[in-house]
């Protein structure tokens, strides 16, 4: 499909560079929300304040982790552009998607288990497109091995 290398790396480039930037915005989004989100009150059938002052603390705290995670990855994600992909370092070919798998197959897992045992209808599909991003993302760039067409 993309003949040039150039464009296939800037194509692979996007794939990611959207993945960082959706990242970035999640994160902050979770780590500043002061309550938990409306699937997450769908999946437990009661609004933020019925649930009990200790639960708000804990959910609090581990929408901040999931948003410094959100941040990080999407952190992670562009210096890998900026430095290695673009200058062609040939780890960065496998670092780039490893990133996005290793943050977001569990987090597609979580959602996924959330939609089939709560009556909530987490956001899993945009899990599932940052999943893909990285396999995409990886197939548009992937130099093969000499001898191998």
């Amino acid at each position: 499909m993309f003949a040039d290398h150039s464009l296939r790396k800037r194509a692979a480039g996007l794939s990611y560079g959207i993945t960082a930037i959706v990242s970035l915005v999640l994160g902050g989004i979770y780590a500043v929300r002061q309550s938990f989100m409306p699937y997450h009150a769908d999946a437990l059938s009661m609004g933020w304040g019925e649930v009990e002052a200790a639960n708000q603390v804990l959910i609090s705290a581990l929408m901040t982790v999931a948003g410094g995670g959100w941040f990080t990855v999407g952190v992670v994600i562009l210096v890998l552009l900026v430095f290695p992909f673009r200058s062609d370092r040939r780890w960065a070919l496998y670092a780039l998607p490893a990133v996005i798998l290793l943050f977001y197959l569990p987090n597609l897992w979580a959602t996924l288990s959330v939609l089939q045992n709560t009556p909530g209808n987490p956001p899993w599909q945009g899990n599932a497109i940052a999943c893909l991003s990285a396999v995409v993302g990886f197939a548009l760039y992937h130099k093969p091995l000499k001898g191998r067409t």
